[in-house]
């Protein structure tokens, strides 16, 4: 059996999953007939989740500039998804031939993809984990030997902890992986709120829970709470679009209305 044929037979396409729905959202191909039924599911009940998807990689192209020209120059992006150009180490090494990004989902179609699609700079270093964000010691383990964790380090968590509960020790994860950095590191970080669409929102958390998917939708001050003792860049905590949009090009779709997830940056002293 290929590398492929095995990647194919761990894919399970008995259940919807938050990577392949998020492909789907952004209009890509990479996807099986539960992730489009629940996303349509989704949609009837937020009809802009589309942009939403958009807005977050937006936020990851903006953070990312912004990580490179404060002279970061190594970023682990858990929860990368499907890859959709421009992907975080197209952005830094398009700024920064020399970047060295390590990519993590858990998810083997993402792996497939990645394999085919996930292409370094001559410079700089792109590889690829397969691990789940539930195992920091894996990941930190894996990243290590990549990455030179005497460094700054740009820790990015884009769309991904609204999938762990606080019962899976939400916190203490972002915590764990955090400690394994060192000063000068980052957490970029977006998560989707239900504090603008209360009845919506608990009305998705249902239906995702049916199928075997956690969402757990968190507050301005629960967001927040992820970077205690980080010291905030400006503008703090925002809206997702409105985090720095000068270093970026607005979404199509998106307007001055809210839309519901929040983004921040924080550096660790």
């Amino acid at each position: 059996m290929t590398g492929q044929d095995r990647t194919a037979a761990e894919i399970d396409t008995s259940r919807p999953h938050p990577a392949r729905m998020y492909d789907w959202y952004l209009g890509g191909k990479d996807n099986y007939p539960v992730d489009e039924e629940m996303g349509r599911q989704m949609l009837a009940l937020e009809p802009r989740v589309p942009v939403m998807a958009r807005v977050n990689r937006a936020f990851m192209h903006r953070a990312t500039r912004w990580l490179t020209r404060q002279g970061v120059r190594q970023f682990l992006d858990i929860g990368t998804g499907i890859p959709t150009e421009p992907n975080l180490h197209q952005v830094a090494q398009a700024i920064t031939p020399d970047a060295r990004v390590v990519y993590c989902d858990n998810d083997p179609i993402v792996l497939a993809h990645a394999a085919a699609l996930l292409r370094s700079t001559r410079e700089g270093v792109t590889e690829y984990l397969q691990a789940d964000v539930r195992d920091p010691a894996a990941i930190i383990e894996g990243a290590r030997q990549i990455l030179d964790l005497g460094r700054p380090v740009a820790l990015s968590l884009v769309a991904l902890l609204h999938f762990v509960s606080d019962e899976d020790g939400a916190h203490e994860l972002v915590g764990r992986l955090l400690s394994e950095l060192p000063s000068g590191s980052y957490l970029m970080m977006t998560h989707a709120t239900a504090d603008f669409t209360p009845e919506e929102s608990a009305a998705a958390t249902e239906k995702l829970k049916g199928a075997g998917v956690t969402l757990a939708l968190r507050s301005r001050e629960e967001f927040s709470a992820f970077f205690g003792g980080l010291d905030l860049v400006e503008p703090g905590v925002e809206i997702v679009h409105k985090w720095h949009p000068e270093l970026g090009e607005p979404v199509a779709g998106q307007d001055d209305g809210v839309i519901p997830g929040y983004g921040a940056v924080g550096r660790k002293r």
